[in-house]
């Protein structure tokens, strides 16, 4: 059975006790899934409690897999010990047959080029989602579908421990609506207004994304780090993309946007705007690509304020909850809870298309018990896969790896790498659970000790191979971080930027503007990664350490040991420490030295064209 979203066409969300059979029996056990844009994902809810999450490319291993995620929905049966059979209801986070008749819309443009008409003839003859889980995954239980923002809404509001909050949603696209303003209160989620495609703050900064030379759909923040190296010289002719009108309202100026008839972002009038060519992918990035980075980065922080000071003058709580990929914007989240008008604010840690999984597995909670999720706070993202300890230690074994085992040796293990770390060796950390969404959180991090000047140059150079302008995270503990950085409150997901106030020099960690994007990490969520703060803490006075996610560029964060040993392998990492296992590069066998040129699931070179130019918006 199939039911959508019943929200009276205003998206407002009233649910209704409706409780199946099973409930009434035993545990709940509901599943979300997202699927189609950019980033799939599928979640598991036992009664209203999250016990499992994770992304398809992480099992997939090709970067933001948007395929169906018939691998972490096994992820997920697995982890709560369930079958198929067990699943009482399944919650899609988007409603296809509105984001169906989008596309027929966009198939109407003139000028529409044949392979993007043909595009969206195969999605009309193409199986929907809804069919697809069934068929696919073989799930002939209820299915609940929810549209897109909806689902963004409810993964932070949710999630938020607000007993009620305003909730602000932008994203690029999702059925049709690309912001939201709402509230929710209760079990009850309220939305008053919406702006729709083809006006969206996700396609402004994506068309600057492309027009600077990075990959759309995943490169915007590149943009936001590029920012701080310039200086707003082109505010005022960026401000001319965007015509912010009243209440919730802006309109994009379309002379300048691209994406609805080519395939690329933006027009040969934004270049002309802007009086230089874009920048070819690769390129050397000059001071004129700084400042345009600068320039969007301040109209976007302009409008985002703006817009968060209109829905509490609609709805004057004190808490704030915001989702969408526009969200995973630190800069701008800080600046609106710094300026603006609310004291709190919460962003769902997967705050893209992945945490829509999230939200739908709430919602479709919702709608069979008519009660909220039984979540006070999310304080914790590990909810992915975990390392098998036995799997890891026969690997290693039967490889001919000269590696140390720790097992039952915890304070060792700890104090092994904390000498390495002191050393100025990079570490790649690979504990318990996988972490959920785009931030590496101690679960599959790379670290350094930040206070060395030449960490940052080396990891970008030797290990990430990536841009030398990208500023890498610390990681602090709880107990300590107000002593190092100007934030009045917790930060576990690396969510919000702040002003580096230490009297410790951390070259590594702070950015060219002075700040950081900072994790707080405590016993409880992550006990061993605060054990190896605490003792680098006494070892250096020192509680920070450098954490960046563990993988190389292009490539999805490890999930597995073989997936955490064939990164070491390729990279210049110098310690690798699995569980309770550490292997130094003296110890790698000679035959992993082809295990290290592939990659599963690499994207083809036509793949990666498509999303460089244009937003995944089919």
């Amino acid at each position: 059975m199939i039911n959508h979203d019943a929200s009276n066409g205003n998206g407002n969300y009233r649910p209704t006790a409706t409780l199946s059979r099973r409930a009434k029996k035993g545990q709940l056990n509901v599943i979300g899934i997202s699927a189609g844009y950019h980033d799939s994902a599928c979640t598991l809810l036992q009664d209203g409690v999250l016990v499992a999450a994770a992304q398809e490319e992480r099992f997939s291993r090709v970067k933001n897999d948007k395929s169906l995620p018939v691998k972490a929905f096994l992820y997920c049966l697995q982890e709560g010990g369930i079958t198929i059979a067990d699943v009482d209801c399944v919650g899609y986070y988007e409603d296809p047959y509105l984001k169906l008749g989008r596309q027929v819309w966009m198939g109407f443009m003139p000028n529409l080029p044949p392979t993007r008409r043909d595009a969206i003839l195969d999605r009309l003859s193409r199986p929907q989602p809804p069919q697809m889980i069934m068929d696919i995954m073989g799930y002939q239980g209820r299915l609940e579908v929810f549209d897109h923002h909806l689902s963004h809404a409810a993964s932070s509001y949710y999630f938020s421990g607000f007993d009620e909050a305003a909730i602000l949603t932008v994203d690029g696209v999702g059925d049709w609506a690309t912001t939201t303003y709402g509230f929710g209160k209760g079990p009850d989620i309220q939305r008053f207004e919406q702006v729709d495609f083809p006006d969206s703050l996700g396609f402004f900064y994506s068309a600057i994304t492309g027009y600077l030379g990075f990959e759309v759909n995943e490169g915007e923040y590149k943009v936001m780090g590029l920012a701080p190296y310039g200086e707003p010289e082109y505010a005022d002719q960026i401000r001319k993309l965007v015509d912010v009108m009243s209440e919730g309202q802006y309109r994009l100026n379309m002379k300048y946007f691209g994406f609805l008839t080519e395939d690329r972002m933006y027009t040969q009038e934004l270049i002309d705007l802007l009086g230089q060519p874009p920048r070819e992918p690769e390129s050397e990035l000059n001071q004129f690509h700084m400042d345009v980075a600068k320039s969007a980065q301040v109209v976007l922080e302009e409008i985002l304020l703006e817009k968060t000071q209109y829905l509490h003058s609609k709805y004057p709580s004190d808490n704030l909850c915001m989702a969408g990929g526009v969200a995973l914007n630190v800069v701008a989240n800080g600046r609106c809870l710094r300026e603006g008008p609310f004291k709190q604010l919460f962003v769902q840690p997967a705050a893209g298309d992945a945490g829509g999984a999230v939200g739908a597995a709430a919602l479709a909670h919702v709608r069979v018990t008519g009660e909220p999720p039984a979540v006070k706070r999310l304080e914790h993202v590990y909810f992915g896969p975990t390392n098998s300890v036995s799997d890891a230690y026969r690997f290693l074994k039967v490889s001919s790896a000269k590696f140390e085992d720790f097992r039952g040796k915890e304070d060792e293990l700890i104090n092994f790498t904390v000498d390495r770390l002191i050393d100025g060796k990079v570490v790649g950390w690979s504990q318990g659970r996988m972490e959920f969404g785009p931030r590496a959180l101690g679960g599959r991090s790379i670290l350094a000790d930040p206070r060395r000047p030449e960490m940052r140059d080396r990891i970008n150079a030797l290990v990430k191979m990536r841009e030398a302008f990208r500023p890498f995270a610390p990681a602090v503990l709880e107990s300590a971080f107000q002593d190092h950085f100007a934030l009045n409150h917790t930060s576990p997901f690396m969510l919000e930027t702040c002003d580096v106030i230490s009297e410790i020099d951390l070259p590594a960690i702070t950015h060219i503007d002075g700040s950081a994007r900072i994790q707080t990490v405590n016993g409880n969520a992550n006990p061993r990664f605060a054990k190896l703060l605490e003792e680098f803490y006494r070892r250096t006075g020192c509680p920070i350490l450098l954490n960046t996610s563990f993988n190389m560029r292009g490539e999805p964060i490890v999930c597995t040991p073989v997936d955490a040993v064939r990164c070491f392998n390729r990279s210049q990492i110098d310690l690798l420490v699995i569980e309770d296992f550490v292997l130094e590069r003296s110890g790698i066998p000679a035959f992993w030295e082809s295990l290290g040129h592939f990659a599963r699931g690499a994207p083809t070179d036509a793949q990666r064209v498509v999303e460089h130019s244009v937003y995944t918006m089919l």
